[in-house]
C-alpha cells in the first residue's frame, strides 16, 4: 500500500469519531432521544453526579457563561435539564438532571460500552486497551485531560 492510499491519522480519528458518534445518535433516538444537542453529552457527564450553578458548568465546559445558558436553556425545554434554587444562596439557580436526562445518560453510557465490547470481541481485548490508552494519551496531550470541553462555535 502506498503512502498516498494510507489515511493520515487525524482523517482516520475523525471518520473513527463521525461514524461512532453517528451509531450513538442512531442508538439514542431509537430509544426516544432524538432531540439531543451536539452539547449535551458533556453537560450529562458533568451532572451526572451532582447539580452546579451555571458560572461552575461554564467554567468546567470552558465556555462562556452566555455559551452555555444556550446549551443549558435547551436542556431545559427539552425535559433533560432543571433548574432549583440554592438551598444558601437563593440568587443561584442549581442544574440538575431530571429523570430523562439521567436515562438518556445511561443509554448512551450503556452504548459505549456495547460497542467497546463489541471491538473487543473483533480485534482482542488486549488491542482495545491499548487503543483506550491511545486516545487517553492523545487526549491528555492535547486538552490537558479537559474531556469535558465541547466544541464552540
Amino acid at each position: 500500500m502506498s503512502n498516498a492510499s494510507v489515511l493520515d491519522f487525524g482523517v482516520l480519528l475523525n471518520i473513527a469519531f463521525n461514524s461512532f458518534k453517528q451509531a450513538l445518535e442512531e442508538d439514542l433516538a431509537e430509544a426516544g432521544f432524538d432531540d439531543i444537542g451536539p452539547s449535551f453529552g458533556y453537560v450529562f457527564r458533568l451532572l451526572s453526579d451532582e447539580s452546579c450553578s451555571l458560572s461552575e458548568l461554564a467554567r468546567q465546559l470552558h465556555m462562556t457563561s452566555p455559551g452555555a445558558l444556550k446549551v443549558v436553556d435547551d436542556m431545559v425545554a427539552k425535559g433533560y435539564v432543571l433548574r432549583t434554587t440554592d438551598s444558601t444562596d437563593k440568587r443561584v439557580k442549581r442544574l440538575g438532571l431530571t429523570r430523562r436526562g439521567r436515562a438518556a445518560l445511561e443509554r448512551a453510557r450503556e452504548f459505549h460500552a456495547r460497542r467497546e465490547q463489541a471491538l473487543a470481541d473483533r480485534l482482542g481485548a488486549r488491542r482495545v486497551a491499548a487503543t483506550r490508552e491511545v486516545l487517553s494519551a492523545l487526549a491528555d496531550a492535547e486538552n490537558g485531560m479537559r474531556i469535558h470541553r465541547p466544541r464552540t462555535a
